[in-house]
């Protein structure tokens, strides 16, 4: 016997897992045709299931389609994946953040997955493609980037040599551009790490052709990093601004979040999406509390603390906004030691 509540539950459960399907079907077919000249149409259409299903899950529909497009074993075409990224990018300006935050979480997670587990193929240069298109189409801010190429190098073995070579050659010049000096030290950076670990490499050459490409990037010399193009983007950024509705282009929707964020999102929450649920107060740690305690206005009397009890003023930063307000002189002498 399977009790009434049960079998609601499970017809449910089958009903949500019919349409769910439904959905994959429909967003896969939509990404399949995915090119160039049909972006405009797709994009619409995209933004129509937005509106018309749940946004978690087309969040989770269009990642897991995406990701299994995108991340192979083999390289994928460049132009390919900027047409993907640039979709992501639309949708985020003109749906929500929450459809780009979602996408560049999934990615980032994976990308630090394989980045430990050392996998043989090519998915990490994909990723990597992922997260660096995210950037040159305003989804994440430099910020990012800076964190990762910090990581590639404070490791720097020959894998990590080649996916800086591979970041680089694809937003050296637009990272230049937005924080110059954050570059330099970059690269300054890098060459101290050769110099102590060139013994250790067999193929120091291609140790020598990363630090002649960080040179190339910091006297902004273009001609000095081979099969460097930056057409196809400027290209395809053209066409972002005539289907990004209003000023939603603007650099104000870029997600200014760290590596770090993303990695630790379950345990302290997502902090950069507006609105984000969120289980759990990590964020109010034992340092907060201790420094909440060590609150206090002065020396006040008794008569003044004992006001405060009666009020149920029962944290001492309660207490301490009541007696500053109970013995201030005039509303600016308050607004001074409130301050404080």
């Amino acid at each position: 016997y399977v009790p009434p509540q049960i079998r609601t539950q499970e017809t449910l459960d089958d009903k949500k897992r019919e349409e769910l399907g439904r959905l994959k079907k429909m967003v896969n077919g939509l990404i399949n045709r995915l090119s160039e000249p049909n972006l405009s149409s797709i994009s619409g259409q995209m933004e129509e299931l937005y509106m018309s299903n749940s946004r978690k899950d087309m969040n989770d529909t269009l990642t897991d389609i995406l990701l299994n497009a995108c991340v192979t074993a083999v390289a994928m075409p460049a132009r390919l994946m900027m047409e993907h990224v640039l979709l992501v990018s639309i949708l985020h300006h003109n749906v929500g953040i929450e459809v780009g935050a979602h996408f560049l979480e999934a990615v980032v997670k994976k990308f630090d997955e394989l980045c430990k587990s050392d996998a043989e193929g090519k998915e990490c240069e994909n990723l990597l493609a992922l997260i660096a298109h995210l950037y040159n189409f305003h989804v994440v801010h430099c910020l990012l980037i800076f964190d990762i190429l910090k990581k590639l190098i404070s490791t720097f073995t020959e894998k990590e040599i080649e996916l800086i070579l591979f970041l680089l050659k694809n937003v050296g010049f637009s990272l230049r551009k937005d924080d110059a000096l954050a570059l330099k030290e970059l690269i300054t950076e890098a060459q101290r790490k050769a110099s102590t670990a060139e013994k250790e490499f067999q193929d120091q050459t291609r140790v020598r052709f990363m630090l002649e490409t960080m040179l190339a990037l910091r006297n902004n010399d273009m001609r000095k990093i081979p099969g460097y193009d930056p057409e196809p983007v400027e290209r395809l950024r053209k066409l972002q601004r005539t289907l990004v509705h209003g000023s939603g282009s603007g650099k104000d929707t870029q997600l200014r979040v760290s590596l770090e964020s993303l990695l630790s999102a379950e345990q302290v929450g997502r902090w950069w999406i507006i609105g984000s649920s969120w289980s759990g107060a990590p964020m109010i740690s034992d340092t907060n509390s201790k420094t909440q305690q060590k609150l206090h206005v002065g020396k006040v009397s008794s008569k003044i603390m004992e006001l405060a009890r009666k009020q149920r003023m029962n944290t001492d930063i309660r207490r301490s906004i009541f007696c500053v307000l109970m013995t201030s002189e005039d509303f600016m002498d308050a607004f001074e030691k409130l301050l404080k």
